[in-house]
C-alpha cells in the first residue's frame, strides 16, 4: 500500500467527524535539493467537517502529527493540513 493510501486510512479511522482528502504534492518539489519528485514525501491533507460542531484547529494538526509519527520517520518531509 502507498503512503498516500495508508494516511488515508489512519486518517478516516480517527477523523470520523471529517470527510478527507489525501493528496500526494511531491511532483510538485521536484528539482528541489535535487529531489526527483517520484517519492510520495508532499503530502496534503484536506478536511471538511460534517457537523457545524466547533473544533480546535491546533488540537487536530497535533492529532495528524502524532498519528502520522511513523510515516515522518520512513520519509515523510512536509505535510499540509487545510481545514474547512
Amino acid at each position: 500500500m502507498n503512503r498516500t493510501k495508508r494516511i488515508g486510512n489512519i486518517l478516516q479511522k480517527n477523523l470520523t467527524n471529517f470527510s478527507i482528502n489525501v493528496i500526494d504534492n511531491s511532483h510538485l518539489h521536484k528539482g528541489h535539493n535535487n529531489f526527483n519528485g517520484l517519492f510520495e514525501t508532499h503530502i496534503a491533507i484536506l478536511l471538511k467537517k460534517k457537523t457545524k460542531n466547533k473544533i480546535n484547529r491546533l488540537e487536530i494538526h497535533k492529532m495528524i502529527n502524532s498519528l502520522l509519527k511513523d510515516e515522518f520517520d520512513k520519509g515523510l518531509h512536509s505535510l499540509e493540513i487545510k481545514i474547512n
